[in-house]
């Protein structure tokens, strides 16, 4: 017998709001986790009914998820929401998880692809990519069984691609949106997929109602992948209202006889949460020590990454070093602080480049240092109050990805700035588009325009500085997590 249907609202997502550790006494020990969802799923109350769904990651997980069965997680342990965990087999998990999200479409949306000898779509791919189809049943099934009539589902990331479709084979009375937290590759990267692959994930996103993007310019490249790969009609701005047809940006995709709409969501920096936060004495502490470290009278040049491959420490290493070698005048004036937070350390290639971040930085102090002096200070242990720290004492932040669905960090450190900070800002983060203005913007290929930015932004002066943070933060806060979540809510 399943559980019952008794939801009006359900999210899906890989990673929920909650996580396990499992003692050697066979005890389990729940960590409440943060960020854009939880924020935003507390804005319609406990009282809501609404149901999260989301899968076990680890073995303390899974033993949760065992215990709890079809039934919800014990609300003490997740805030008063009612989660439901599903406990995947861990080898399907992994093949879909870290064979095909994290390998696979992870790198296609980010244009990570060493082409002359990646990908290779062979036979372990074939097993892979069933894998998370397996993986993505899961999530409907449980979504399925979980939906009132005519409930709101607002399935969460590349993850979960498929779910819209197969939720909407199992279940046509319910509300779909998926939202999508990465970019969207252009058709001619997009369709380095297998065909029949690259097919399959459009028509997972268009069997919902709304498909919801992070910035425009996202949403216009899943568009043109709808155009080119399935041969979709796309909606745009002024058709059919007496303006030139195509003339605006994509506002639906027509298929097979159903329209999804599509929608933008910038999400925004939680202003109340980061300021509370990073005035706390356990910051106060790193802050201290920060400035130790970086020693009186010399300014920062601050970022904070995960070693995730698409953030592009390593540029902005190099261009730290470009910057000390052509302007010496900053040498022992300044100090990078660069927090490189190991990420998805199970997969080679990562720590390949986290690796490779080390030794440049290591480079880097071995030809600039002094007694006194060391020009990076490189921290890989992660550690969320000292992140704050950073963002409170930054005279520069350097946010450089090589492409990014939005990245957050350029949208916190001007809210937490104490006295105003110059942000050098990719132009293929998504948040440039909304704080671009304001910002040093940069090609994040180019070392030698990297190097400049910077010396640019550590020349600005105090009141600048001051004025472009004030219109950064207030940009960057415009849509918060909460408001964020009620949009695409009010918008299903």
């Amino acid at each position: 017998m399943g559980a019952p249907r008794t939801a009006p609202i359900l999210v899906a997502s890989n990673r929920g709001p909650v996580s396990y550790g499992l003692g050697e006494d066979g005890s389990l020990t729940a960590k409440r986790g943060g960020g854009g969802l939880v924020s935003g799923l507390s804005a319609i109350g406990s009282d809501s009914g609404a149901v999260w769904v989301c899968a076990a990651l680890g073995e303390g997980d899974r033993e949760a998820a065992r215990r709890a069965g079809t039934s919800h997680l014990n609300p003490g342990d997740t805030g008063g929401q009612q989660v439901r965990m599903l406990d995947i087999a861990p080898d399907v998990f992994a093949a879909a998880y870290n064979g095909i999200a994290n390998s696979v479409l992870w790198f296609i949306h980010h244009l990570l692809y060493q082409t002359p000898v990646e990908p290779v779509f062979d036979a372990e791919f074939a097993e892979q990519w069933a894998a998370y189809e397996t993986y993505n049943a899961a999530f409907a099934d449980a979504l399925a069984q979980e939906a009132v009539a005519e409930a709101v589902v607002l399935v969460q990331d590349y993850h979960l691609a498929l779910v819209p479709a197969m939720l909407r084979e199992r279940r046509p009375d319910l509300r779909i949106g998926h939202f999508s937290h990465t970019p969207w590759a252009p058709p001619d990267y997009y369709r380095l997929l297998p065909d029949q692959v690259a097919a399959d994930v459009l028509r997972g996103i268009l069997g919902g109602d709304r498909a919801a993007f992070l910035t425009e310019r996202w949403a216009t490249a899943f568009a043109d992948c709808c155009a080119a790969v399935l041969g979709a009609e796309i909606v745009r701005d002024g058709d059919g209202d007496g303006g030139e047809e195509g003339s605006g940006a994509a506002t639906a995709v027509r298929f097979e006889g159903r329209e999804t709409r599509l929608g933008v969501h910038g999400l925004g920096a939680d202003a109340g949460f980061l300021r509370e936060r990073s005035r706390q004495a356990d910051v106060d502490e790193r802050l201290t020590s920060l400035r130790a470290q970086i020693g009186p009278g010399r300014k920062s040049i601050v970022r904070v990454d995960r070693t995730e491959l698409s953030k592009n420490i390593v540029r902005g290493l190099l261009a730290y070093r470009r910057l000390l070698e052509t302007r010496p005048e900053w040498r022992e004036r300044v100090v990078h602080v660069a927090f490189a937070y190991p990420s998805r350390q199970d997969l080679a290639v990562y720590r390949d480049y986290t690796e490779r971040v080390r030794r440049i930085a290591e480079e880097i102090n071995a030809e600039y240092g002094t007694e006194g002096w060391t020009p990076v200070a490189l921290h890989v242990k992660d550690d969320f109050a000292r992140s704050l720290a950073a963002y409170r004492l930054a005279d520069v932040a350097l946010v450089n990805p090589i492409r990014d669905g939005m990245n957050l960090v350029a949208k916190e450190v001007p809210v937490v700035s104490e006295r105003g900070c110059a942000l050098v800002l990719s132009r293929e983060a998504g948040a440039y588009a909304e704080l671009g203005e304001d910002a040093l913007v940069v090609n994040p290929y180019d070392v030698e325009a990297t190097a400049q930015a910077l010396h640019e932004a550590l020349r600005m002066s105090d009141g600048e500085r001051a004025d472009r943070t004030k219109r950064l933060a207030a940009a960057a806060t415009a849509l918060p997590p909460q408001a964020w979540f009620l949009a695409q809510l009010e918008a299903l």
